[in-house]
């Protein structure tokens, strides 16, 4: 029955496909076409729907435990979230330096193209113009985009969760930007105006709307739906809110009575054991989670306030066989931007000659994005996440020849699956203990930097 249910359910999303596939290689470029939310049309059927009811029942059974926790301990009947609001602190600098960023993704890319293109044809030396502006622009790209952002994080000690939002915007309108670059250079370079012209430029509208719809390549026009539906926006936003405050409860839950030290214990192999594998239940429930909540929830809302058609923003990466797959369909949106800017241009300027290499450069430099963002917001290096890419990635030593696109039987589904669970097992469980490491065993002579000094509570994300 269920087999059924899932085969009804994908055949009318995968008849509705991408011309251009992110997993092949062509030529042409990336076409957006009308494409229906994946799991919205799989919550349709009841027997798929109930497994999202089952998460909702763990939601409200938490809430229940920590009511009966706090009035067992304290006498009282009260959910208190500082945890929450210790980690969303300082919004007012998050908002003030979120705008800086935006105000300079929108403005400063858009007309320096627009000086460019200007004087490009009628310029004496084409090159020359294009270095000279190409070095203004990466020079400016690397103070504001680059170096302001770590600046606010770091001087203002933000909080773990503010600190994500500014890096992660920060790495969104890097990507948005070079986006347009890349794609209305060649354009303006192909297409001289005629005499008594000006030259034809982008509209600073379509690229307005390319800076906030869910997408990453850029378009003058995307296809668009006639309306918006309120009533989903806000059920969407609710599940966002909803997803939030679950994270919340297992943090507080399943991870801070694990890895708060009560004692000064040494640690040993049998207690580190014992904490990675209770940290595969909240690992993984926190992946479903970030998962459901942006590549779903968030990307979906931006796309039906925008009236936003293409809603492919992932496939079915529970089904994968191999990691290299699992990571081509975990996260579309990123995976188009580093296929068509990353792999496909190294192969044209390899003249299709070191595809290995393109693709492992592509690879590390998405583990090294990925790095720098835990890095900056948690406030330490600790390169689990890149240690855990090169054993399980698409180009890891050991899963690259035992799993990959040929091999499609269940039981490599099933290992994945295994990998996935003890991979964020291992790095919950890391993570939390260098967090507390660095809480209660500073280093000697450096200073204690303000966002350690809270509570043990408050003090972990």
């Amino acid at each position: 029955l269920l087999d059924k249910a899932l085969t009804e359910s994908v055949q009318p999303v995968t008849q509705i496909q991408k011309k251009c596939h992110p997993g092949k290689e062509k030529e042409e470029a990336a076409t957006f076409t009308i494409i229906l939310f994946f799991i919205s049309e799989l919550f349709e059927i009841n027997h798929i729907r109930t497994i999202y009811h089952m998460f909702i029942a763990v939601l409200l059974i938490f809430c229940l435990s920590t009511l009966a926790v706090d009035y067992i301990d304290q006498g009282r009947l009260v959910l208190e979230f500082d945890l929450l609001f210790f980690a969303f602190g300082k919004l007012g600098t998050v908002t003030c330096a979120w705008l800086v960023m935006f105000v300079y993704t929108l403005l400063v890319p858009y007309f320096t193209l627009v000086f460019w293109g200007s004087f490009y044809h009628s310029f004496p030396s084409k090159l020359g113009l294009s270095l000279g502006t190409g070095l203004v622009l990466s020079a400016v790209q690397t103070c504001v985009l680059g170096l302001f952002p770590i600046y606010v994080a770091v001087h203002y000690q933000l909080p773990p969760a503010s600190r994500f939002i500014v890096i992660l915007e920060q790495i969104r309108f890097l990507m948005k930007s070079y986006s347009f670059m890349r794609e209305t250079v060649p354009v303006i370079m192909k297409n001289p105006a005629k005499e008594g012209e000006s030259p034809r430029f982008p509209t600073l509208s379509s690229y307005l709307y390319f800076l906030f719809c869910p997408t990453l390549i850029y378009r003058e026009s995307y296809p668009r739906n006639t309306h918006i539906r309120w009533k989903y926006v806000g059920i969407t936003l609710g599940m966002i809110l909803g997803c939030l405050f679950y994270g919340y409860f297992i943090l507080v839950r399943l991870c801070v009575p694990v890895f708060r030290p009560e004692t000064n214990q040494p640690l040993s192999k049998r207690s580190m054991v014992l904490a990675v594998f209770n940290s595969i239940l909240p690992g993984i429930m926190l992946l479903l989670l970030c998962f459901f909540a942006f590549l779903h929830c968030w990307l979906n809302l931006f796309g039906e306030l925008l009236c936003f058609a293409d809603r492919m923003f992932y496939k079915d990466w529970w089904n994968s066989t191999s990691f290299a797959n699992y990571y081509r369909t975990w996260n579309v949106v990123v995976h188009d931007w580093l296929y068509y800017y990353g792999y496909r241009d190294f192969l044209w300027l390899s003249n299709r000659k070191f595809r290995t290499a393109a693709m492992l450069s592509v690879f590390i430099v998405s583990a090294v994005v990925h790095e720098y963002a835990l890095a900056i917001g948690f406030g330490f290096f600790y390169p689990v996440m890149f240690c855990l890419f090169a054993l399980f990635g698409g180009e890891g030593l050991m899963f690259n020849f035992t799993m990959n696109d040929k091999r499609q039987s269940p039981v490599f589904n099933v290992i994945m699956w295994a990998c996935l669970f003890l991979g964020q097992g291992v790095q919950v469980c890391l993570y939390c203990q260098e967090w507390y490491a660095q809480i209660h065993c500073p280093r000697t002579g450096v200073r204690t930097p303000p966002m350690c000094t809270a509570s043990t509570d408050e003090a972990m994300l």
